[in-house]
């Protein structure tokens, strides 16, 4: 079987369950991430789920196409329960950084909202970091993959990715170290790649392989130094 093509694929929904190992602990850190996640929907709103992740004093950060153009599509942010239009801070693209930092009235937050922080990690992503993708309703545990497995044509830009495609959230979740709780990443797409089958005339096959995240260090340097949580 061989490579006939590669190409990268916007995710936009999210699948299975992931159940915690054990009590205690990973149940509390599984319940804090998903306190953590929102839902971002345009107006009118879009047929597939958009995600995003509060940092806290009123601020989210999600994939820019999950936002798309911001004039266009008047966001909402859905958090604790409220659903809450929203601001623009900082608007990213698709093409160039895949973030787009938008801003709720934080006065409409639950207290326990208003006090919730999310910290972004010190230390850049790694293979074999094992880590944890949360979107409101549930999180997925993951690792992060060598650069070397993703198509080499593609390492360039989209080399920080989770393996574990169909069971963790897609566009705007939140990729964080599973150990620290804190944010290594935004997902932002799908890698894929076309394999052409043994049996001539066959069509090819499309396999999802990876997620690429926009890492840490890139979400540092997109936020603006005056956007503090």
């Amino acid at each position: 079987m061989t490579v006939a093509a590669k190409l990268l694929r916007i995710g936009c929904a999210a699948l299975a369950l992931a159940l915690a190992p054990v009590p205690g602990r990973a149940q509390s850190d599984a319940v804090d991430l998903r306190a953590s996640a929102v839902h971002i929907n345009r107006t009118p709103r879009q047929s597939w789920p958009g995600y995003g992740i509060y940092l806290g004093n009123g601020l989210i950060l999600t994939a820019a196409h999950v936002v798309g153009e911001f004039a266009q599509t008047k966001p909402h942010v859905v958090i604790a329960g409220q659903d809450l239009p929203a601001e623009l801070v900082k608007e990213g693209s698709l093409d160039s950084v895949d973030l787009t930092l938008l801003s709720v009235d934080k006065t409409k937050l639950p207290v326990s909202v208003q006090m919730r922080r999310t910290p972004l990690c010190a230390h850049p992503p790694y293979a074999g970091e094992k880590v944890t993708v949360a979107i409101p309703e549930r999180t997925a545990p993951s690792r992060i993959l060598p650069r070397q497995a993703i198509p080499a044509d593609l390492r360039g830009r989209f080399g920080t990715a989770i393996a574990d495609v169909a069971t963790t959230g897609n566009s705007g979740s939140g990729v964080f170290d599973a150990g620290e709780l804190c944010l290594l990443g935004i997902i932002s797409r799908k890698i894929s790649v076309g394999q052409q089958p043994f049996k001539i005339g066959a069509p090819a096959r499309v396999i999802d392989i990876a997620k690429y995240f926009v890492p840490v260090a890139q979400i540092k340097a997109f936020i603006p130094q005056n956007a503090s949580f």
